[in-house]
């Protein structure tokens, strides 16, 4: 595991997923050559692969993990080595709607928007990367028109199955503009968690820019990068991630497809985010945004090669007290076992060459994942009433960004002395409840 440093030569070139002597490709956002990288953590696999029994013996493909920085817009942006369409296809397994505090988040969202533009019977709303229909749901309790568009057929299925009308479609500038010729075009545009999915932000930030009215607005939700670095969040790091985003780097991206960030909220969802609001053509920033394009330059300085020097010493302390953690318990007897099978779960593991012996299963509320192994790791995956029968002494919570809602729904393990426990940004345990 080794990031390249600032003082480095800009024209290193890395191995493994390319020729030696082949240039790296430019960044994604505005096709600046990329000089710096950031973060190798090694070959890794699709993290929302679903390994089922009758394959777990079968090897699974690996595919570099490695992230960069642009030096022109700021952009951290994951090596593309694996194909969207393998990444989000009819299979895939994540279901927004398994997670009650994601629920809250979005219905609060719906009410806010809904106030703020004043929207009513005769309002359009899109959301893109709509899932399940986890927010839409809300958006058509206010009687508002809306649609989805989801790549991924499993989620867009279960969504249509709701009643919640769901395209299943890679959204970028082609399908915004066929969705404005079949009256679609939005008062609001808004997305959670769903722009760093995209291998070609900016065709997806055009399409954005062509659905949303000319007085509409467009909303989009994401992790705070400087959230990712000073909390160590490298779990957050996968393959289908393609993008990590700050203010400022949004806004030249915005910028260059004619939509001026208007608002910005911080948010303390996934260990961090902003809600982006942006607006066709010239408008007057919020105090909000100037404050905190500040703070990005001066306090988290994100513009500064040097920021990102060090942070893969970082993942190995971690990497090094999680492993360190686990053998203590397992000397002693101590059984210790996961709970959730998130995307960021299996990066965690992976890294840290995590396997049964150390962490003797995991569970899911998600049936999808249930009775399946977890990809690379091959840890199993059960049910949650499976904690309840083989009462662990310790539960890692792999979804750290929801500790707090599973700490509540393992509150009866503290009869029988259960600890929980995080790995991020380092080493922690605490009760349930």
């Amino acid at each position: 595991m080794r990031a390249v440093r600032a003082t480095d030569v800009t024209d290193h070139l890395p191995v493994g997923s390319r020729q030696f002597g082949e240039p790296v490709p430019p960044c994604i956002a505005c096709g600046t050559p990329l000089a710096q990288e950031f973060l190798d953590l090694g070959m890794a696999p699709p993290c929302q692969t679903v390994v089922r029994p009758e394959r777990v013996a079968v090897a699974e493909q690996f595919f570099p993990l490695r992230t960069w920085v642009c030096h022109s817009c700021w952009l951290v942006q994951v090596e593309a080595v694996v194909a969207a369409d393998t990444l989000f296809d009819a299979e895939y397994p994540y279901f927004s709607s398994f997670s009650d505090s994601w629920l809250a988040h979005a219905r609060d969202y719906v009410r806010h928007i809904v106030d703020r533009r004043s929207l009513d019977a005769s309002s359009t709303v899109v959301e893109v990367g709509s899932n399940d229909g986890y927010l839409l749901q809300y958006v058509m309790q206010e009687g508002i028109r809306c649609m989805g568009v989801d790549p991924s057929a499993s989620v867009a299925d279960t969504a249509n199955a709701r009643g919640i009308p769901t395209r299943v479609d890679f959204f970028g500038a082609d399908v915004a503009r066929q969705m404005v010729a079949e009256g679609w075009q939005a008062d609001v545009v808004c997305g959670a968690n769903v722009m760093a999915q995209v291998p070609d932000p900016g065709d997806f930030v055009e399409g954005l820019a062509t659905l949303v009215k000319p007085d509409g607005v467009v909303t989009i939700e994401f992790p705070h990068l400087a959230h990712l670095l000073e909390r160590v969040e490298f779990d957050t790091i996968y393959h289908e991630h393609f993008s990590y985003f700050s203010l400022g780097s949004t806004q030249r991206l915005f910028a260059r497809h004619g939509l001026t960030v208007t608002d910005v909220q911080e948010l303390p969802s996934h260990g961090g985010s902003l809600r982006v609001f942006a607006e066709p053509g010239e408008q007057q920033p919020s105090a909000a945004v100037t404050d905190l394009l500040r703070r990005e330059r001066d306090e988290h300085r994100l513009e500064d090669p040097r920021t990102y020097d060090g942070f893969a010493d970082a993942v190995l302390a971690v990497r090094e007290g999680l492993l360190a953690f686990l053998h203590e318990q397992r000397a002693a007897g101590r059984q210790v076992v996961g709970y959730g099978a998130p995307g960021k779960g299996n990066t965690l593991l992976n890294t840290c060459g995590i396997r049964a012996d150390l962490l003797a299963y995991t569970v899911d509320r998600n049936p999808a994942k249930q009775g399946t192994y977890l990809p690379g790791s091959r840890i199993p995956v059960f049910a949650p009433e499976m904690i309840d029968r083989t009462r662990p002494d310790v539960i890692l919570v792999l979804p750290w960004n929801l500790r707090r809602e599973i700490g509540a729904q393992l509150a009866h393990t503290a009869g029988w002395g259960a600890q929980l426990a995080v790995a991020i940004p380092s080493l922690e345990l605490f009760a349930p409840g």
